[in-house]
This record gives structure tokens, C-alpha cells and sequence, in this order.
């Protein structure tokens, strides 16, 4: 099987600041619940043609990807698969429809990386992996799904134990590839909205603050600078994108917390570089 592509229309460009006019009301509680996040219609005959936000499931060394106590999603300790979920994902979907032609599912998928269905969609989304530890199938799904042209989008890691237990991961998927910094110059960063500097989105403090958090010990230590790193196939297409020591699906998720970090790290960071990274997706 190999993946569907979906063709991508132009993207509306405008002001997104002048678009994305209504925050969401903070934190839902349940996997259930849309939280006030509109519906909209799909196009009638062409279901399986629109973009559907997909995340990805994963093995961890916390108890396992069905492990925890979040419902029937098992989002509890060890499953940091659904960190930010399901806001994250409804919220970007939502943004995705306002601001670009793309057609857009409304509901989320959760795919897990040994399920034949992960190919039926080019993008996935995989959060937090610094505690990631894949099953052999897994790992044999995931370079199946990279080699047959899917894109993996790897979000809100820090430091360097994080990345030092991703990047194990990852060479036992790739063990002949290596990472490369991609420049701010490379096409992902200015396929739609351009970038001057490597978008970071801090993660989101319920007391009204926000901070930049790979300093902790527990994340290891290391530098806070931005890194987005990929593993390319033998066409220099990019597979897997890795933004470390940011957290742009906390500004998806959080946009409606308070009107500053909307402002500085949900308009101008966090949805263009999504867009970025999905229009890349979806057209190489």
C-alpha cells in the first residue's frame, strides 16, 4: 500500500492575526468533547480526499502506548503519545480550514506506527518522544510509512536527554541516515509564511506566565536554542522533521489562555510554521 496524496490547493495567505480572531476557551478535560471547537462540512463525495489531523501512538517506557487512565485514549502516565490532545489537534485543524484552501477534516485520527492505515495519511503528528521506546514493529512501520513518502512531524522534546533517547530511537529506524540541521533558508520555513528566525513556542504556564523549559534538570540539561532537524530520503524529500526544545502544539492547544501568548507564540509562530510544515507535507 502506499500513501494517498492529497492535492493542496493555494493557501489563502492574509493577515493571519486579522483571521484567527476567536480564542478558544482554554483546557478541555475529556477526548470526548469538542470544547466549543466548530464542525464544518466535508465535501460531499470527496470524504477521503480532505487532510485529516493525524497523531501517532506510540510505546514508551512509562507503561506502554494503552497503559493510563485519560479514558478510553489510556492518556495518563507513560502515555506522552497524547500530551496536549485532543485540543492541540482540533484547535490546528480548525486553523488550517480558516486560513488555507486545504480541505479539512474536522475530527482528529489516532494512528499507531505498526497499523497498515497509518499510509492512508501523508502527515502524522508524534509528540513528546524523550521517553519513546518503539516495538520492533513499530519500528518497521515507521521506515515502511517514511519510505513510501509519509512526513513525520515530531514536536515539544527538550534538552538533551530527550534528545539523546529520541535519537537512539530513531537510528533504529534509520540506521544508515543521520540528521541535518536545516537551515532557515530550506523551503519549510518559507513555503508559505517566511520565517527570519527558528520559530520556539515555550511551554505554557498555568499562572499566567510562560517559559522556556530544557534548563530543567529533568529534561537533562543542555542549550535552549531551537533546533529543527530532519532525516531525508534519497531525493532530499524531508521524512521526519524534528523540532526540538520547542513546543509549537502548546500554542495550538493553549491559544486561548491568555491574549499575550496567543499574540506572540499562536499567530506568529506556532500556526504559520504548521502551515509551513503541512503545506511541505503535502506537496513533496
Amino acid at each position: 500500500m502506499f500513501l494517498r496524496r492529497i492535492f493542496l490547493p493555494a493557501v489563502a495567505l492574509g493577515l493571519i492575526g486579522s483571521c484567527v480572531v476567536a480564542m478558544q476557551r482554554g483546557r478541555r478535560g475529556s477526548g470526548d468533547d469538542r470544547g466549543g471547537v466548530p464542525e464544518w462540512d466535508r465535501p460531499v463525495g470527496l470524504e477521503r480526499d480532505v487532510f485529516s489531523f493525524a497523531r501517532v501512538r506510540y510505546s514508551d517506557g512509562g507503561g506502554g502506548r494503552y497503559s493510563g487512565g485519560y479514558g478510553q485514549y489510556g492518556y495518563g502516565r507513560g502515555n506522552r503519545w497524547a500530551i496536549d490532545f485532543p485540543d492541540s489537534d482540533l484547535n490546528f485543524s480548525l486553523r488550517l480550514h480558516q486560513l488555507t484552501s486545504l480541505k479539512v477534516n474536522p475530527d482528529y485520527t489516532i494512528v499507531d506506527l505498526d497499523d497498515p492505515k497509518i499510509l492512508d495519511y501523508p502527515f502524522v503528528y508524534l509528540i513528546e518522544p524523550g521517553a519513546m521506546y518503539l516495538s520492533a514493529p513499530e519500528v518497521e512501520g515507521f521506515r515502511k510509512y517514511c519510505m513510501n513518502g509519509g512526513f513525520v512531524m515530531v514536536d515539544d522534546f527538550w534538552g538533551n536527554y530527550q534528545w539523546d533517547n529520541f535519537y537512539s530511537q530513531i537510528k533504529r529506524v534509520f540506521p544508515n541516515r543521520e540528521f541535518v540541521d536545516l537551515p532557515i533558508t530550506h523551503e519549510i520555513f518559507q513555503i508559505v509564511y517566511p520565517f527570519k528566525e527558528f520559530p520556539q513556542v515555550p511551554a505554557y504556564d498555568p499562572r499566567g506566565q510562560w517559559r522556556y523549559i530544557s534548563y530543567e534538570p529533568r529534561h537533562g540539561g543542555g542549550e535552549e536554542t531551537p533546533h529543527y532537524r530532519a532525516i531525508m530520503d534519497d531525493n532530499d524529500r524531508i521524512m521526519l522533521l524534528a523540532c526540538h526544545n520547542t513546543d509549537l502544539g502548546d500554542a495550538w492547544e493553549q491559544e486561548g489562555m491568555h491574549p499575550d501568548y496567543f499574540e506572540k507564540y499562536s499567530v506568529k509562530q506556532a500556526y504559520p510554521m504548521g502551515i509551513n510544515i503541512v503545506t511541505y507535507a503535502l506537496t513533496h
